[in-house]
């Protein structure tokens, strides 16, 4: 299984994007993805992460992001989006997607498996 980002560009600082991150195999709808940056001369950080209890889904967030950022799940598509709003030169980064199957764990990128490539968001002031 790997976890596949998709859907960044080059955009102005306001402006929205949607990435969405499609798994090429099936992930166990318990299990948590969850979204990660890195700019340049940065470490990997936490953005968003999201999972499905059983009888509702679950979504945590970076403080500095939540209220700009949501993130929502697709079980038919198999696909995670992150809806990204009044984009600013701060979220310039690389953004990644990856899964891992404890909830306590999904702010610690090294726990995550199935990393895909990215996707190069860049937002031009």
């Amino acid at each position: 299984v790997q976890l596949q980002a998709s859907g960044g560009g080059l955009v102005q600082a306001g402006d929205s994007l949607r990435l969405s991150c499609a798994a090429s195999g099936r992930i166990p709808r318990s299990d948590v993805v969850g979204w990660f940056r890195q700019a340049p001369g940065k470490e990997r950080a936490f953005v968003a992460g999201i999972a499905d209890s059983g009888t509702s889904t679950i979504t945590t967030y970076a403080i500095s992001l939540k209220g700009r950022f949501t993130i929502s799940r697709d079980n038919a598509k198999n696909t995670v989006y992150l809806q990204m709003n009044s984009l600013k030169p701060e979220d310039t980064a690389v953004y990644y997607c990856a899964s891992v199957n404890e909830w306590r764990l999904v702010k610690i990128w090294s726990k995550y498996s199935y990393w895909g490539q990215g996707t190069q968001v860049t937002v031009s002031s």
